[in-house]
């Protein structure tokens, strides 16, 4: 059975106009494609009918409004939308609950309202992150609801997402998509949807829990490996040895298909994917009776660093003859990485609670975050210049460094004498560390 137009360019309906929703989104109606995104938050949707991006990626507000303006993007609330499109994307969030089991709630009323709308001779593709077996029986049980049958009268694949934010759309045009069907024209037929609609190759797995758990294990390795990096920046401080240093010593060993790459460490681990994903293998494992080690001590490694961060605060004020009890920290930078301004499970939050309950006062600053959001998390009004945050500080914590932050001039801040440097994630390199120093600062890093 075919799927896809055999000559046209197939119509996409994407389901949740979240990151990752949006960013396919624009790059579909980039590459010609009469793309549908359907979301429930009527907010979101007047907001981007009016224009505004809700995200800080670079490139993807431009895009967006490329699309709509052509007439090849647009946004609804109207589930209805989805019956003129080819393929169908599911795209909605996926979180987990206390116990790393899937929160289902998003997933569920999508596929349910989905039934109600989709046709005959559709390929509906799940590019949400799941647990094993989720599509093969919830996804799938809930879009037969609408009378239905997969691989009669519709083709159903995952294909899962595998984006970083920061360098979202480019990864679009060059990463490997992954691929497992329902069956083998399902798969087929997604696979030719991403080669024709994006130009990419595609990887082809042998089932739909084998494209599921490609997810998990990219992320539960990049989590692990996170985890081994911060504690080999603890064990480095012990000696007093830069842990940059040895991790760019340490990979270049020839290893298996690559070098070894142990990864960087930093104030921690935050993000809408690597915070939940190892517990989502660890819960699926244990349904089944096996009990995986290396993903819950990977997470418990990166929750405990910004507590250990907030640590190194106190620790070195106190060598430099500073009480931390009296003490101001200003925090650069809130969100979970450099160069975006999503704080969704930001470690940041973390660090700047133990810093309050060992400081005088912490500010906080961060040009690309939603300013309401995050004086709502934080429960403490933003800076609204480095300036005014550092004023008379005794340490500038950097705890992100973005693109807007990377030319602060620390010769003219109006910081307090012998002002520590914390870097928690700016990774400075040895010649900036000399200059901050040479201009009477101090600095220390995480494993520096």
């Amino acid at each position: 059975m075919r799927w896809l137009p055999t000559e046209d360019e197939p119509r996409v309906a994407l389901i949740g106009l979240g990151y990752v929703g949006l960013c396919l989104a624009a790059t579909l109606s980039q590459r010609g494609l009469n793309v549908v995104g359907v979301d429930t938050n009527r907010r979101l949707v007047d907001e981007l009918t009016a224009g505004d991006c809700p995200f800080v990626e670079p490139g993807l507000a431009s895009l967006l409004l490329a699309g709509m303006a052509a007439d090849r993007l647009s946004v609804t609330t109207d589930y209805s939308a989805v019956r003129s499109a080819d393929v169908v994307l599911i795209t909605v969030g996926t979180p987990v609950n206390d116990d790393g089991s899937l929160s289902e709630e998003q997933l569920h009323g999508a596929c349910a309202e989905l039934s109600k709308h989709i046709r005959r001779g559709q390929l509906l593709v799940l590019k949400s992150t799941v647990p094993p077996g989720t599509t093969g029986s919830l996804v799938l049980r809930l879009l037969e609801r609408s009378g239905l049958t997969a691989g009669a009268d519709f083709g159903l694949a995952v294909s899962p997402e595998r984006l970083a934010e920061g360098t979202a759309l480019h990864e679009l045009k060059t990463l490997p998509m992954v691929v497992g069907g329902f069956d083998a024209d399902s798969a087929r037929d997604a696979a030719e949807f991403w080669r024709r609609a994006l130009g990419v190759e595609v990887i082809e797995v042998g089932s739909l829990t084998a494209a599921e758990i490609v997810k998990l294990a990219s992320n539960w390795w990049i989590d692990h490996n996170i985890a081994l990096a911060n504690e080999l920046a603890k064990f480095c401080a012990l000696y007093g040895v830069d842990s940059l240093d040895v991790i760019a010593a340490a990979n270049t060993i020839p290893k298996g298909g690559g070098n070894v790459n142990i990864l960087l460490p930093s104030v921690g681990v935050g993000g809408s994917c690597l915070t939940k994903d190892p517990w989502m293998v660890w819960h699926s494992a244990r349904e089944r009776g096996l009990d995986i080690v290396t993903a819950p001590t990977g997470r418990g490694v990166n929750e405990s660093m910004p507590e250990y961060t907030a640590q190194l605060a106190f620790d070195q004020l106190t060598k430099l003859g500073k009480d931390p009890a009296a003490s101001k920290v200003a925090v650069i930078g809130l969100t979970f990485k450099n160069n975006t301004g999503d704080l969704r499970a930001t470690p940041t939050e973390h660090a700047v609670a133990a810093l309050r309950r060992g400081c005088a006062e912490v500010a906080l600053f961060d040009p690309l975050v939603d300013r309401d959001e995050a004086e709502r998390l934080f429960a403490a009004p933003l800076a609204t210049s480095v300036d005014e945050a550092v004023q008379d500080a005794d340490c500038v914590a950097v705890f992100a460094l973005h693109r807007e932050l990377a030319g602060i001039d620390f010769g003219a801040l109006p910081v307090a004498d012998g002002c520590l440097i914390l870097d928690g994630r700016a990774y400075y390199s040895p010649d900036q560390i000399a200059s901050l120093r040479a201009l009477g600062y101090h600095y220390c890093g995480v494993g520096r």
